[in-house]
């Protein structure tokens, strides 16, 4: 019988979608096929502290399982490397799923970290100076589609349609507010959607009807990034497409997300689950066509790899289809869209973990074959 494939789960994460990530890594534990991977988890806390498991036989019984306690087997000075690039210490504790076999090397990573040092580009360029294969987009794409800014410079050179939008810094808020209120006022005018630059999950995000809103607003997506980009609002339908793929990308079928909330926010994604999904989305032949082919130019514009989430406006009152973002990392929660569009598309969940973990392998043999020598 052929060997396992060692897959390495890094999750949790210094970041605002901390808890998010937790859902993802249960939900791909629980799917994943463990007669081809043996499942080794990496516990990284909200403090950045990284924490060894116990290789997994079986899927996890609750999700409490994938927090480790701080004990001196699992746990790496802040100095050191990841913990998948030594061999790791085993706890004496045992349990059905775990396995007691000390072989803690691992083939490939799937890095479950969504939003900042995680998602981001960080853990990319870890795992590329170790030369160890990984799910998802390499470096440039994953910074490129975390910053919003930067994102959507891409996407306006790449000739695909957007919002109207305006940035700025920490520091440049502060020294001259009154600039960038008037800027936002002229320029995007009211309501509006304030964001931090550098966040997903819709984590600090607010709608701002008002000046006195929208200086709240900013004040708080201040606090989980540097920077803020000012959207205006748009009356629209949300479209959204999964693209998996590296060279030759497909996409899975539109579908279309009502939130239950006054927008699609961190609520409506994940507590209370009341948002309305369509799949595939009531659209045109001609529109749906459209927004895949567009998903598969903005996945491309970034250089992404893997797999990627792209969202689409489509305005009502007149049907113009405008990008709204690329995700890099998407969710695999159950109520999650990028495996549901897949799953709608012909492609179940089991079988978009295999096809994933694949593409890791394939794109980094391929690197391989770059020579980083002069002749």
């Amino acid at each position: 019988m052929a060997s396992k494939i060692r897959v390495g789960l890094v999750y949790g994460g210094k970041s605002g979608e901390h808890d998010v990530s937790l859902q993802t890594a249960f939900a791909v534990i629980q799917a994943l096929d463990f007669s081809k991977y043996e499942i080794k988890p990496i516990y990284i806390t909200q403090n950045g502290e990284w924490r060894n498991g116990q290789k997994l036989i079986a899927p996890l019984e609750h999700k409490e399982a994938l927090v480790f306690e701080a004990t001196p087997s699992n746990m790496n000075s802040s100095t050191a490397l990841m913990p998948i690039f030594q061999g790791l210490q085993q706890s004496t504790e045992e349990k059905a799923y775990i396995s007691s076999d000390n072989n803690d090397q691992v083939d490939v990573v799937f890095p479950l970290l969504h939003g900042t040092n995680g998602e981001d580009g960080t853990i990319q360029g870890l795992l590329e100076m170790a030369n160890i294969p990984y799910v998802g987009a390499g470096v440039l794409a994953s910074a490129v589609g975390m910053d919003k800014v930067m994102m959507k410079k891409i996407f306006a050179d790449a000739g695909l349609p957007q919002c109207v939008y305006r940035y700025f810094t920490r520091s440049q808020w502060m020294k001259d507010q009154h600039h960038h209120l008037m800027e936002i006022e002229v320029s995007v005018g009211y309501p509006c959607f304030v964001k931090p630059a550098n966040l997903g999950s819709s984590v600090g995000v607010s709608k701002a009807r008002n000046r006195d809103e929208l200086i709240q607003a900013v004040e708080f997506a201040l606090k989980y990034d540097r920077k803020v980009i000012v959207e205006e609002f748009i009356n629209a339908r949300e479209i959204e497409v999964a693209v998996l793929g590296n060279d030759d990308p497909e996409a899975s079928i539109a579908g279309e997300i009502v939130p239950s909330n006054e927008f699609y926010d961190y609520k409506a994604k994940y507590v209370d689950g009341k948002s309305v999904v369509v799949i595939p989305a009531e659209i045109s032949d001609e529109v749906m066509q459209e927004v895949r082919e567009m998903a598969v130019r903005a996945f491309q514009s970034i250089d992404g790899t893997g797999l990627s989430r792209v969202d689409f406006f489509i305005r009502k009152e007149d049907q113009a289809i405008m990008i709204n973002e690329i995700n890099t990392m998407p969710g695999f929660t159950p109520i999650s869209m990028y495996p549901m569009l897949w799953r709608e598309t012909g492609k179940p969940y089991r079988e978009l973990l295999d096809d994933l973990i694949r593409l890791a392998l394939e794109r980094h043999a391929d690197k391989q074959n770059i020579q980083y020598t002069a002749d």
